[in-house]
């Protein structure tokens, strides 16, 4: 209710209050006294306030107007500002909806109304009218051109949510612009709406404006609304690294900081679409919006190139990161190798395994080093995987696993290899390994020549004398083989006089 409409209602109580109470002016008689003031209020589009209409009663009460009283409240409540916009907001949207009418037309009808606008009232109608933006338009620049009311920000939050959208998109940022100039708030509920429809349309570049916008105001976008958006434009079909950069530039300047964890969701969604391929481009757009990643990030970067097949560019990142100071973990350099030699290419693999060795030194290489050697006996090249273990220990420190002796040993002696078998056993004892006996006893018992015996005997001597343990297990396996396995028992004793007596 205006305050020109108030104080008349006010005004007329007042003359009616001061008369004597034993004259009784007819004031529910149409257009007479207070109540046919609020009948004619009624028509003009206004309501009674709370304040008003308590005040009123008040005075009715103290005056024993009981029946007027009741009229009065009954009067209230069918005209509360509540119910002033359910009657008025469908009679102004039918003339909207109006077929073949000229906006001039419009205009004479809704003047015709004699309605009292207000925001609530104006915020319905475009509400209820925000699927047609043309007719809203209209509306909305009659009521801007209405001197008796001002739109407030609660209006045009209400004009930029219909407007919000591809062929309304200049009509929008108009309606944005105006909104701030005259130092109102976007509100968050209109940030989500037209973004969600950005999304929905793959307007990225005016989601990545609209945020730009928001992050401007006091009612910032969250940190879910900054990834979320991320998140959009990473599984766009076209993926654009400027509105990365701009995306993150903006949330950072916007007093935020972004956290690793942000990255591993951006991988997700990378992964998601068959685009973890891109995950370096996608750093490296995030970078120049100011995100520092730590070596954990850039590992991640790895790794990701890696599972998408992207080896080359995996050690050319992982190197030029490694010599801007970043220290990554073992792990990194380990996948690398082992993508490697998955894909077949041992020499790149070996390459990798050496670089990993002038960066990290031979102290924590045991796992990289067991797929390097899964990976050369899985090509059946289980006698150059001997030959490049013998190197790394003997030229350049490496500790072999013990788990990788017996799987080498195991797969040379089923590739054919048993004598380069035999120089394992020296090289396990000189780092502390028990012997692996087991494959050359199975081997020398069921297939084996009286030299595979002796080499392997020779292999386990100590101090020119044989273990009488390999003996006994030896012997033992031969006289279970029977047959011509008794021949090798002889040889043997004739070659090794100590036999018998080890073995007595």
């Amino acid at each position: 209710m205006s305050n020109a409409w108030r104080s008349l209602l006010l005004r007329n109580l007042s003359r009616i209050s001061s008369r004597t109470p034993r004259i009784r002016t007819p004031i529910s008689t149409p257009g007479g006294g207070v109540l046919g003031l609020v009948e004619i209020m009624k028509r003009k589009g206004f309501g009674v306030s709370k304040g008003a209409f308590l005040k009123v009663s008040e005075s009715f009460e103290k005056m024993g107007l009981a029946k007027d009283c009741e009229r009065l409240k009954e009067m209230y409540f069918l005209n509360s500002h509540e119910n002033v916009v359910g009657r008025m907001c469908p009679a102004i949207c039918k003339i909207l909806r109006s077929e073949n009418e000229s906006e001039e037309s419009i205009r004479k009808k809704l003047d015709e109304l004699d309605v009292s606008l207000s925001s609530s009232l104006v915020v319905a109608v475009l509400e209820r009218i925000g699927q047609y933006p043309k007719k809203a338009s209209t509306f909305f620049r009659w009521v801007e051109g209405n001197p008796s009311f001002a739109p407030d920000g609660r209006v045009y939050n209400a004009m930029a949510r219909v407007l919000g959208r591809e062929d309304c998109i200049d009509e929008f940022w108009g309606i944005l612009h105006k909104l701030r100039n005259l130092g109102y708030e976007l509100e968050k509920e209109t940030y989500i709406k037209v973004s969600d429809r950005f999304h929905k349309w793959k307007m990225l570049a005016a989601a990545v404006d609209l945020f730009k916008f928001a992050m401007a105001g006091s009612d910032k976008p969250s940190v879910h609304d900054f990834v979320f958006l991320l998140k959009k434009i990473v599984v766009s079909d076209d993926l654009d690294l400027n509105l990365i950069s701009t995306v993150v530039r903006t949330f950072i300047n916007g007093g935020h900081s972004i956290k690793g964890s942000v990255f591993d969701t951006v991988l997700k969604s990378l992964k998601s679409v068959g685009k973890l391929g891109e995950c370096d481009k996608v750093l490296k757009a995030m970078e120049e919006g100011g995100f520092a990643p730590d070596s954990s990030v850039h590992e991640k970067v790895v790794i990701g190139l890696c599972n998408a097949g992207r080896l080359e560019e995996a050690l050319q990142y992982l190197d030029n990161v490694e010599q801007a100071g970043y220290k990554l973990d073992s792990k990194t350099w380990e996948i690398l190798v082992q993508k490697h030699s998955l894909a077949g290419d041992l020499d790149k693999a070996l390459s990798c395994f050496n670089k990993m060795l002038e960066r990290k030194g031979s102290g924590d290489v045991g796992c990289a080093f067991e797929v390097l050697v899964n990976g050369f006996c899985q090509k059946n090249k289980a006698k150059e995987a001997c030959t490049i273990l013998e190197k790394m220990v003997t030229k350049k420190n490496v500790k072999p696993w013990h788990s990788t002796y017996k799987f080498l040993i195991e797969r040379l002696i089923r590739q054919g290899g048993i004598k380069e078998a035999f120089t394992l056993l020296g090289l396990m004892k000189s780092h502390g390994f028990p012997p692996f006996i087991d494959p050359f006893i199975d081997y020398i018992c069921k297939s084996g020549s009286v030299e595979d015996a002796m080499g392997f005997i020779q292999a386990m001597t100590v101090k020119e004398f044989p273990s009488r343990t390999v003996f006994l297990r030896l012997f033992e396996g031969l006289f279970k083989e029977g047959g011509m396995m008794w021949r090798m028992v002889y040889s043997i004793n004739v070659r090794v006089p100590s036999a018998t007596m080890l073995t007595s």
